[in-house]
């Protein structure tokens, strides 16, 4: 194959686990990999593969070659640079494998390679209401909370509030509610100081009311799914697929997880009766997950919240769970969430972007 370079740290054998398909793409910054059975190229998996079958409760330790899709759209070496280029605009792909005859991959086109201009965004946008959770003290970052509210924090040339609502408006929402507490009138004068003016309402917590109580305070302003999130943390996800994963599936709610995977650095043993050995793993690997505090929720659900209680996010999803209500998870990758609650966190989100 000709500029294999292009892909060298994007290649994947077919009998690799889902889990080692997404640990390669969070290590090399990637969302897709070329799967090959030996010097067989078979096809192309994107993290939407893999987040669609954990959606299926695909087991993460299963081979991907039950997961993988070979519907993709590829070329051919006897395609002009003009086809290739239209099947690239019209499709919006960013990586394109140009295929001989023998379904062999001679070359690997990049958007870069063939267009000058950013791939563009031409996906429609969803105008939704985002509520942010913003009233907590962030003590787990103190000092510097003592100073500043957490949600005011920097990461890079922005706050961490800044970059959240930025992505929220990319992809077509407008309209903001902040639930604000400790050190409120400091995020409400940094706000208004800001070239780029929100849409933002903010509406107060007169006591702490923990992590979707103070939503109640919402109701009849929000008639259609919301957005909530937190302020400690920033995903990669685009979110419209979060919100066609909640419409498609019927949800009442949806929770953004990131699969978290653990080794055990040991040797298990696992006993029986008079402590006799029953089997033994060597380091194994345990997938789980994991909250990101993102979340989209029906409307209907602000009735379910209590009024003037302490009333936490996990009490709502077990009060929707014991009605029978749908609460869907949608899974992202591990490097594509970034999380600044504590200390080690923010140092490595800072060093990061």
């Amino acid at each position: 194959m000709n500029n294999i370079s292009k892909i060298e740290n994007k290649i994947i054998s077919i009998n690799d686990t889902i889990v080692s398909a997404l640990k390669q793409m969070d290590g090399h910054r990637t969302k897709l990999v070329f799967v090959f059975d030996g010097d067989k190229f078979e096809c192309i998996l994107t993290i939407g593969d893999i987040q669609r079958a954990i959606i299926r409760q695909a087991n993460l330790s299963d081979p991907i070659s039950t997961i993988l899709d070979r519907d993709k759209i590829y070329v051919s070496d006897k395609d002009s640079i003009e086809h290739i280029k239209d099947v690239m605009f019209k499709e919006l792909i960013d990586c394109m494998p140009v295929l001989n005859d023998a379904g062999e991959i001679v070359d690997v086109l990049f958007w870069h390679d063939v267009f000058t201009e950013a791939v563009a965004d031409n996906r429609a946008k969803i105008d939704l209401p985002v509520v942010i959770m913003a009233g907590g003290k962030g003590t787990r970052l103190k000092p510097i909370t003592n100073v500043i509210p957490k949600p005011l924090v920097p990461v890079g040339d922005k706050t961490i509030l800044e970059v959240i609502m930025d992505q929220f408006e990319g992809i077509g929402c407008k309209k903001f509610y902040m639930s604000v507490n400790y050190k409120a009138d400091m995020m409400e004068y940094y706000l208004s100081q800001l070239d780029h003016k929100y849409d933002i309402e903010f509406f107060m917590e007169d006591k702490p009311l923990g992590t979707i109580g103070s939503v109640l305070l919402l109701k009849g302003k929000i008639t259609t799914p919301f957005f909530v999130s937190n302020c400690d943390s920033i995903n990669e996800q685009d979110y419209r697929d979060v919100y066609d994963y909640h419409i498609n599936n019927h949800n009442d709610m949806t929770i953004v997880t990131m699969v978290k995977n653990f080794t055990i650095p040991y040797g298990v043993i696992e006993t029986g009766e008079d402590g006799l050995m029953v089997s033994l793993k060597e380091k194994p690997e345990h997938t789980y997950m994991v909250n990101t505090g993102v979340y989209i929720l029906n409307p209907e659900l602000i009735d379910e919240i209590p009024e003037g209680e302490f009333f936490h996010i996990t009490h709502l999803m077990e009060k929707v769970k014991a009605r029978g209500g749908r609460v869907g998870c949608f899974p992202v990758s591990e490097d594509a969430w970034k999380d600044m609650g504590e200390w080690p966190e923010y140092l490595k989100m800072i060093k990061v972007l």
